[in-house]
C-alpha cells in the first residue's frame, strides 16, 4: 500500500486568473467541457504510442487504447477514464498547476473584460483541463505514468480556487481519471444520452473508442438502466481517413475546432489524399480569426504530424512556411519512419515534398476565396485579409517560388476609393491604369491618413492616376523583394526623381524645363543654405497644393523605412532627404525674389524643409528652431 503522503499547493496566478475568466464567460457553452476533457484523454493516447514505438513495455498487457465516460447519479460525478500515457507527481503538478504556455503574458494583456470577446479569446489560448470547472466545484484527478508501479499513482485534488492538493496513490491501471463532482444546477448531465449526444455532437472524430454503458428499457421500472456492457458511441476512426463523401460539413468544424481548440468554425478547409512519389493525406484549415501569438515567428506550427495514423508531434512546424503559421490541421505521412525527430523532419526529401504540396493546396484556398463569384466567399476572402493579410505579405520575401501567386492575393488601400479598407488588388489596379501608364504607383506611411494626405500624392490626384496607400509596417520590408507585377514596375511617388512617362505630354515637358531653368538660381542659394539638412534641393511638379516635399534618392531608404528602424531602436543608414519645392506656389515664388544674404532668406528655406518633413510624418531635429524662425517671420509679417 503506497503512503499517503498529502501535500497543498498554491496555483500560479495565471491559472486562477484563468479559472476566474472562464467560469464566467464560457459558461454560455459549458457543453465544451466534454470535448475539451476528451480531447485531452485522445492526446494521452497518442503520446502512448510514440513512446511506445521504442518502448513496447510501456503497453504493459492492455493494447487497446480506449476512453471511457461514466456517471453517478448519486455521487453527482462524471468521470472521464483514458489508458494513456498517465502523468507522474511532477507531470500533473507541472500540466494541472501551471500555465507553461509561450505567449501567456500576451494572451492577459488582450483580455478585455468583455464576456464575448474573452470567451473567443479563451478559446484561442486552450482551456483543455480547467474547463472541467465551468460544470464542477470539484475536480479529483487519479494518474498512473505507463511504466512505473501500481504503487506510484497520483491524486490531484482541487475546488479551483486558490489552491490544490497532491498526494501518492495506488492506481492499478496506467492512464487518467478526470472525476468531476458537478456544482449545483449540472444534474441534467447525469444522463446517459446527455452525455451520448455531447460526445457525438463534439468529439465523434476521435480516433479511438469513446465507451459509454449500454442502456436498456426496464419495463417494471419503466425507466432506462446502465448495464455492466459498454458499448461505443463514436465513429472511432480518424477523421482524415474517412472518405470526404461520408464526412459532413458539421463533423469536419467540429475536428478543426478540436485540433485548434478555437470555439469559431474555420473559414475554408482542403481535405486531400496525395500520392506518387511521397504518399500523405492532409487536411488543413484557414482559421476565422488571428490567435493572439500570431506576430510571434518562433511559434510553433499549428500542424499535428502523423504517421500510418500513429500521432508524432503537434507543432511541426517544418511542414507549413512561416508566412502560413496561421494555419491549422493534419498532415499524415506513409513514408516518413515512426521514430521521426525534428531533425530528421528539416532533412528529409518527404518533409519538402509535403511542405511544397501543402504550401500549394493553402494558397489555393486562398485563390478560391479570393476570386469567387458568390459574396460569400468574397466576404470570407475580407475576413481572412482583416485577420492575416501582414502574415501573408511575409511570403513575398520568404517564398520566392510562389512569390507571384502570393502577389495576387495581396490587397491594399488606394485613392481609387480614399478609404482605409484594403480591397484592391494589383489586378484590380492595373485593369483601372489609365491610357499611357505603365507603372504602378504607391506611397508607404505609418498611418492610412499620413498615406492618404502625403503631399506627393498631388499630380496624381490632379490626373486622375490611382496610387496604393501602403501602411502596413511590413510594406516597406515587402516591397523590397516585390520590384514589378506582371511586367508592371511598382514605383514609389516618394522616391527618386517624378517620371509619369506618357502621362505627361511633350507640352508639359518643355514648360517644366522652361520653369526649372527660371529657378536654377534659387535653387543653388537654396542648396547653400540647407547643405547639412538636404542632400539636393530641385523643382519639382508633383506638387499642386504643398510648397514644398522631401523624396528619398532612388536607392537609399525611404522616409518611412528610416522612421521605423529608429523607431524599433535600430540604426539607419545615414542619408539625407532631397527638398522638392513647388515653383507655383506662392511662398516659393516669394522666396525666388528674396535676397540670399537676407536671414529671411535662410529662415524661410529652413521652415519649408521642415514643413516637408512634418507633412510626412518626420521629427524635427531642433522644435525650438522651427518655432523661433516661424514666430519672428509671422512678427515681420505687417497687419493688416
Amino acid at each position: 500500500m503506497a503512503v499517503a503522503e498529502k501535500e497543498t499547493l498554491g496555483f500560479q496566478a495565471e491559472v486562477k486568473q484563468l479559472l476566474h475568466l472562464m467560469i464566467h464567460s464560457l459558461y454560455s457553452n459549458k457543453e465544451i467541457f466534454l470535448r475539451e476533457l476528451i480531447s485531452n484523454a485522445s492526446d494521452a493516447a497518442d503520446k502512448l504510442r510514440f513512446e511506445a514505438i521504442n518502448n513496447d513495455a510501456l503497453y504493459g498487457n492492455d493494447h487497446e487504447l480506449k476512453i471511457k465516460v461514466t456517471f453517478d447519479k448519486a455521487a453527482r460525478t462524471i468521470t472521464i477514464s483514458d489508458n494513456g500515457i498517465g502523468m507522474s507527481r511532477e507531470e500533473a503538478i507541472a500540466h494541472l498547476g501551471t500555465i507553461a504556455k509561450s505567449g501567456t503574458k500576451e494572451f492577459f494583456s488582450k483580455l478585455s473584460g468583455d464576456q464575448q470577446a474573452d470567451a473567443a479569446l479563451i478559446g484561442q489560448f486552450g482551456v483543455g483541463f480547467y474547463s472541467g470547472f465551468i460544470v464542477a466545484d470539484r475536480i479529483t484527478v487519479n494518474t498512473r505514468r505507463a511504466g512505473v508501479d501500481a504503487s506510484q499513482g497520483v491524486r490531484w485534488e482541487s475546488s479551483g480556487e486558490g489552491d490544490y492538493s497532491v498526494e501518492q496513490i495506488d492506481k492499478p491501471n496506467r492512464g487518467t481519471d478526470v472525476i468531476l463532482h458537478l456544482r449545483e444546477g449540472e444534474d441534467e448531465l447525469l444522463s446517459a444520452w446527455k452525455l451520448k449526444s455531447i460526445i457525438r455532437k463534439y468529439s465523434d472524430h476521435i480516433s479511438i473508442p469513446i465507451e459509454m454503458q449500454k442502456e436498456e428499457w426496464d419495463k417494471d421500472k419503466q425507466e432506462s438502466v446502465l448495464q455492466d456492457e459498454f458499448e461505443t458511441v463514436n465513429q472511432a476512426s480518424a477523421l482524415w481517413a474517412r472518405s470526404k463523401s461520408d464526412i459532413t460539413k458539421e463533423q469536419y468544424e467540429e475536428f478543426y475546432k478540436h485540433v485548434s481548440h478555437d470555439f469559431q468554425p474555420p473559414l475554408a478547409y482542403t481535405h486531400n489524399r496525395m500520392e506518387g512519389r511521397s504518399e500523405y493525406t492532409q487536411l488543413l484549415y484557414v482559421p476565422s480569426h488571428a490567435p493572439f501569438d500570431l506576430w510571434d515567428r518562433n511559434k510553433r506550427g499549428g500542424i499535428k504530424l502523423y504517421v500510418k495514423r500513429v500521432f508524432i508531434m503537434d507543432d511541426a512546424e517544418q511542414l507549413m512556411p512561416t508566412y502560413l503559421r496561421f494555419i491549422k490541421g493534419v498532415i499524415d505521412s506513409a513514408d516518413l519512419p515512426l521514430n521521426v525527430s525534428r531533425e530528421i523532419l528539416q532533412e528529409s526529401r518527404d518533409v519538402r515534398v509535403i511542405r511544397e504540396g501543402s504550401t500549394k493546396r493553402v494558397l489555393g484556398m486562398l485563390e478560391e476565396m479570393a476570386n469567387a463569384d458568390e459574396q460569400e466567399q468574397k466576404d470570407k476572402y475580407k475576413t481572412f485579409w482583416t485577420e492575416f493579410g501582414q502574415v501573408l505579405k511575409e511570403g513575398i520575401g520568404e517564398d520566392f517560388t510562389n512569390k507571384d501567386r502570393i502577389a495576387k492575393l495581396l490587397r491594399f488601400a488606394s485613392t481609387h476609393n480614399d478609404s482605409d479598407v484594403q480591397d484592391v488588388s494589383f489586378a484590380d489596379y492595373v485593369g483601372r491604369m489609365k491610357e499611357g501608364q505603365d507603372k504602378i504607383y504607391y506611397v508607404t506611411a505609418e498611418s492610412f491618413n499620413a498615406a492618404k494626405n502625403s503631399p506627393h500624392l498631388e499630380i496624381f490626384r490632379k490626373k486622375g492616376v490611382e496610387v496604393l496607400l501602403m501602411t502596413d509596417r511590413v510594406d516597406e520590408w515587402m516591397l523590397s523583394f516585390l520590384n514589378e507585377f506582371e511586367g508592371k514596375e511598382l514605383v514609389s511617388v516618394a522616391k527618386g526623381g517624378l517620371d509619369l512617362g506618357k502621362l505627361e505630354d511633350e507640352a508639359e515637358k518643355k514648360e517644366h524645363e522652361e520653369t526649372e531653368t527660371q529657378y536654377k538660381e534659387l535653387v543653388e542659394k537654396m542648396k547653400g543654405v540647407l547643405g547639412e539638412k538636404a542632400k539636393d534641393v530641385r523643382v519639382t511638379f508633383r506638387l499642386t497644393d504643398s510648397p514644398a516635399c522631401l523624396v528619398a534618392d532612388e536607392n537609399e531608404l525611404s522616409g518611412n523605412l528610416v522612421r521605423m528602424l529608429k523607431a524599433a531602436g535600430q540604426e539607419a543608414p545615414e542619408s539625407k532627404p532631397i527638398l522638392e519645392i513647388n515653383p507655383n506656389h506662392p511662398l516659393v515664388t516669394r522666396l525666388k525674389y528674396e535676397d540670399a544674404a537676407s536671414p529671411r532668406f535662410a529662415d524661410w528655406s529652413h521652415i519649408l524643409f521642415d514643413q516637408a518633413m512634418l507633412a510626412e510624418g518626420g521629427s524635427l531635429s531642433d522644435p525650438a528652431a522651427f518655432v523661433k524662425r516661424l514666430n519672428e517671420i509671422l512678427l515681420a509679417t505687417p497687419a493688416k
